[in-house]
């Protein structure tokens, strides 16, 4: 995922430091080249040791240490990297960055940065909230550097509000959003739903399908860390929401039609990857449901069709994405669905073959297109959400 990418982070004198072990742990197994910069300070709370041997790089800690790999080592990284990332990131260090201070490695090496720039808080409540560090932070922010804002919770001093370290796996999430593809998307709008929707029968039952998610999840993530302004509408499911994306949980078929119509109005791309439940019960009275014992049949109706929708109003410029899960006639009926819904592109999966439909972590899809068919072998989902893009982007 990361592979050639040359990542550097500053570790300032935080408790919070700890973390940053995990960080460059998590970046590795990306095969990143990681590099870490610690202040003196830093080193009170966590051995450059760890570092070294986690990144198989040297620690930098001293400005002035003569066992170092390049000539001039503040100049030498800040050129090969690919973004900068001061976590956890104190007053002090913030206060001297935004003044132009250069006295320590870390300070002269993001100063010597063109990369991107990132910078973590991580201190007390009260010196977080200081209007002097918050000057600084919104000066930072005026000369490019991205701000992560910090936590709440409880605080190491024993205090309780902002200024916790983020996690870092949402750490993480900066780095792959900024580094993980190329920004080709940047001024589209993506809307994507996702996952099955649920028809009420009464308040314990509901009719729904197997989708997971997945497959819906893949290709908003993929489409955000490209650069897209993405907004992900999506049924009940069990996996984690995509960072960095606008998120509208619905529950049924109408609400997920309402949420659509809505952002559908300035979306450049539009992709109906929701198993939607075809049908919802119809609201009788409780006598006309009482029937038998034996006749257990629910009146229903079909929800509305929401690609079929899209395609009757869709805005010039705009591409239109539909799914069809089949178990025969896969080509066929995919090219009725592309027709009848006048989309741009069908991504069509036979359930019945091996790594292919809900649950799975892989696909199978074949592309329908009004000028052609092409299939493409098993791939994972995140790597199916990529082409999809791709052709995608070929209409734009």
């Amino acid at each position: 995922m990361l592979k050639g990418k040359t990542v550097v982070l500053g570790v300032t004198g935080s408790i919070a430091a700890y973390k940053i072990a995990n960080l460059a742990s998590m970046l590795v197994k990306q095969h990143a080249d990681v590099n870490v910069i610690m202040t003196k300070n830093a080193a009170n709370f966590i051995n450059p040791i760890t570092f070294e041997t986690l990144t198989s790089n040297k620690c930098l800690v001293d400005t002035f240490d003569r066992d170092f790999q390049f000539n001039v080592e503040h100049v030498a990284l800040a050129k090969r990297a690919d973004i900068f990332m001061v976590a956890p990131a104190s007053a002090n260090v913030i206060g001297k960055i935004a003044g132009g201070i250069a006295d320590d490695m870390l300070t002269t090496t993001i100063m010597a940065c063109k990369a991107p720039k990132y910078i973590a808080p991580a201190m007390n409540t009260s010196m977080f909230e200081n209007p002097i560090v918050q000057d600084n932070l919104k000066k930072l922010e005026g000369y490019g550097y991205n701000i992560i804002k910090p936590d709440s919770g409880y605080l190491a001093c024993g205090d309780t509000g902002a200024g916790k370290l983020p996690s870092e796996e949402v750490l993480f999430s900066y780095i792959i959003k900024e580094l993980h593809y190329e920004k080709d998307m940047v001024g589209k709008k993506v809307v994507v739903t996702a996952g099955p929707t649920r028809e009420a029968i009464d308040p314990v039952r509901f009719i729904s399908n197997h989708s997971t998610g997945k497959m819906g999840y893949a290709i908003a993530r993929c489409a955000m860390e490209r650069g897209a302004e993405v907004v992900l509408v999506t049924g009940s499911t069990g996996i984690s929401k995509p960072p960095f994306v606008k998120i509208i949980d619905v529950v049924s078929a109408a609400d997920m039609f309402e949420a659509v119509k809505k952002e559908a109005e300035d979306a450049d791309i539009i992709i109906k990857a929701a198993a939607v439940a075809d049908y919802t019960p119809v609201s009788v009275s409780d006598e006309k449901m009482k029937k038998s014992d034996d006749d257990m049949s629910i009146p229903l109706k079909r929800t509305t069709d929401i690609l079929k929708y899209l395609g009757e109003h869709k805005k010039e410029g705009q591409v239109l994405c539909g799914f069809a899960m089949e178990t025969k006639d896969l080509i066929e009926n995919a090219r009725k669905k592309l027709e009848g819904k006048n989309a741009d592109l069908i991504v069509a999966n036979n359930l019945k073959v091996a790594g292919a439909g809900f649950g799975t972590d892989t696909n199978v899809v074949t592309f329908i297109e009004r000028d052609g068919v092409s299939e493409l072998p098993i791939l994972s989902k995140d790597e199916v959400a990529k082409e999809i893009l791709d052709k995608l982007m070929a209409f734009s």
